[in-house]
Parts: C-alpha cells; structure tokens; sequence
C-alpha cells in the first residue's frame, strides 16, 4: 500500500566507488523548521559520509600491524620449533 507522505532527501556521491555509488539521507520533517538551510543540511551529510568511509583509517597503529605483529611471532614459533627439532636429532 503506498502512503501519500513525500519525504526530502540528500544523495552524496562516494568518494571511493569500489563497493557504494552514492549514500542516501533522509531529511527529518523538521529539519528545516529548526532554522537549518539546505548548504547546511548537505555539508553535514557529507560529514556523515564522510567520517563513516574513513572510519577504518582511524584504526590505530596497533590494529593495522596486528595481523603482521602475530603473524611474525607465529613464524618465530615455527622457526624455533624447526631448530629444536634439528638440534635435538643430531
């Protein structure tokens, strides 16, 4: 059943169009009536986009070297094991 309701929107364009084309925003009805203008309205949608793409830039140091981190102390486990091994057989 359709509603007769008509609602404004914002379309952003993604920066980074590898997964998403645009993001979409649905304006509150009394967005306006709060003395918002339309300039406004966009930049803060852009904002919103904005930090929701750079969210995983954010990460810290620690995070981003995680895999690396653990993948370096799993090879040294390896690696001691494997001397062990031959040390231990002579």
């Amino acid at each position: 059943m359709v509603k007769g309701i008509s609602r404004q929107i914002v379309v952003i364009d993604s920066p980074d169009q590898k997964l998403f084309e645009k993001a979409i925003f649905i304006v509150r009805n009394d967005a306006f009536r709060e003395g918002v203008t339309a300039r406004a309205l966009v930049q803060e949608a852009r904002r919103v986009a904005r930090n929701c793409a750079g969210e995983r830039a954010r990460d810290s140091l620690f995070s981003r070297c995680l895999p690396w981190i653990t993948a370096f102390i799993g090879g040294g486990f390896v690696a001691v094991a494997w001397l062990m091994t031959v040390f231990f057989s002579l």
